[in-house]
């Protein structure tokens, strides 16, 4: 009995000197020294087949595992699973993002950088309709910080992530190419039993989610587009916000967002004579616009099981509040509209490892939010008898239907087809001239519809758990734009096609 607890004894202590040396020696060392020890008679030959197993099993295990998804509403500590992490006090830090290589071709000259400019693609009677552009960039490569702590039974995330796609000099592709930092997004959220809080900037809870109201990028759809504005019919932002969120269980969760404002225009509106334009975001003058009071945004999310299948639909509604004044010797008069949206997104694997996306929004004054801002919310109506200006509501729809395959461990393949439609509202002044959006003889920035057909390849090309990986990515789009007002002889659309290529390094 002494002699087999002894043996354990023995073979336990060359289990941990072998794993010690594992940090440094190959597997075939591993080997040689068991081998050594079965001559020795320290270990029987079955003893040293165990531990072999037992030491490769970690290592192998480690190389394949994705990390574990965030659950909806949940912080996790990640200093065990990244090797970057490193604690400080009570707070786990964990530095993350990637460097990315951008090329971008395309047919037609769209003048938006590595991000599509879908509404003002070129038609074909325009010289940039009939010139190509061809385009390098870093840019696109992020910065990111994760803190988790705890504060008594409070589970604390703050999340900080940045990109060089800030507003850069009109000369910057001269000579430096210094691209400018911009803040993505930096919230701090606590959770606390059922319930979660949010403030910062982070994706608008108008946004779809693949996984709960989770405010984690990680866990919200915004395609696998390599395109920085992503893809045509998708309804997304990133603002400023406080939220909070209500968990009724692990699969039911319900939200509400006070989200930073804006009275939204676009260029493409005609205002009426003597307006001041400033009241309105008319694309360039956003942040001096008035907002009476934060965009309301609610949501609900299930996340359960079809089948053996995961399958998660979340659906939005969002009120909005706009008010505009008219302020002249005679006339101090407020006008005000109320907006409206709802959206319904869903996800769902129909067999391992594929999964079908569907997302459609409808909108009444909510064209703000449609990829990078399409529609317009609103017109300003000329004035009345009284000599009051007043509002109209714009109407606004958009989908996009899209798969997501990982065909392979290394190999994520997709297709998107997104569409947004925009209403017309137009009213005439006294001197006869039209107003608003869409009427006979409008410009062709008044758009009708716009349509984007897109298929893509994730490769990755090498992987290791302590070094990061780097990937491949390639992006194929079809761009359709067709406007309300077609003049005699004019092109009756604007068509793109372009081409990405990115290699992409991600930290581990």
């Amino acid at each position: 009995m002494f002699q087999k607890k002894s043996r354990i004894g023995l073979a336990l202590f060359a289990g941990a000197f072998v794993t010690a040396g594992a940090i440094f020696a190959q597997q075939d060392s591993n080997k040689a020294l068991l081998d050594l020890l079965v001559k020795k008679g320290i270990l029987t030959s079955q003893e040293a087949s165990g531990l072999q197993q037992e030491l490769t099993a970690p290592a192998s295990a480690s190389a394949s595992a994705a990390p574990a998804a965030l659950p909806a509403g949940a912080v996790v500590d990640k200093s065990k699973a990244n090797p970057l992490s490193f604690k400080i006090g009570v707070a786990d830090f964990t530095p993350f993002g990637f460097m990315d290589f951008t090329t971008v071709y395309r047919s037609t000259l769209n003048g938006g950088d590595i991000g599509s400019s879908f509404g003002s693609i070129p038609y074909a009677n325009t010289a940039n309709g009939q010139l190509s552009e061809t385009r390098f960039s870093a840019k696109n490569s992020r910065l990111g910080l994760r803190v988790d702590s705890t504060v008594g039974d409070a589970k604390v995330l703050g999340y900080l992530e940045e990109d060089f796609l800030g507003n850069a000099a009109t000369n910057i592709n001269v000579a430096s190419n210094s691209d400018v930092l911009r803040m993505r997004v930096y919230f701090l959220d606590v959770r606390k039993g059922d319930w979660e809080f949010l403030a910062g900037q982070d994706w608008s809870m108008m946004t779809p989610n693949r996984k709960g109201i989770s405010p984690v990028p990680g866990d919200i759809f915004y395609t696998q587009a390599v395109d920085t504005n992503y893809q045509v019919g998708l309804v997304w932002g990133r603002t400023p916000q406080i939220r909070a969120v209500y968990h009724a269980s692990n699969e039911l969760a319900f939200g509400l967002s006070l989200e930073n404002p804006d009275q939204y225009t676009g260029s493409a509106v005609v205002l009426p004579t003597g307006f001041t334009t400033t009241q309105v975001d008319n694309g360039s003058n956003g942040t001096a616009t008035p907002n009476v009071f934060p965009d309301v945004i609610g949501k609900a999310a299930y996340d359960t099981k079809l089948g053996d299948m995961p399958f998660h639909v979340d659906a939005a509604a969002m009120a909005r509040f706009f008010k505009i004044n008219t302020y002249t010797s005679t006339v101090n008069s407020d006008a005000t509209a109320t907006g409206y949206g709802e959206s319904i997104n869903a996800n769902l694997e129909i067999v391992p490892h594929l999964q079908l996306i569907g997302n459609v929004f409808d909108s009444t004054g909510g064209g703000r939010y449609i990829s990078t801002g399409l529609a317009p919310d609103f017109i300003v109506n000329p004035v009345d008898a009284s000599g009051a200006y007043s509002l109209s509501l714009v109407h606004s729809d958009a989908a996009l239907a899209g798969i997501e395959w990982d065909a392979t461990p290394t190999t994520k393949l997709y297709g998107y087809y997104g569409v947004t439609n925009i209403g017309k509202k137009t009213a005439q002044q006294v001197n006869g001239s039209y107003v608003g959006y869409g009427y006979t003889g409008s410009a062709n920035t008044n758009n009708k519809q716009i349509e984007e057909y897109t298929v893509g390849v994730a490769q990755t090309l090498w992987k290791h758990p302590s070094y990061g990986d780097l990937k491949v990515l390639f992006q194929l789009s079809y761009v359709d734009r067709t406007p309300w007002y077609v003049a005699p002889g004019a092109p009756a659309n604007a068509h793109l096609g372009m081409g990405y290529v990115d290699l992409r390094y991600d930290l581990p």
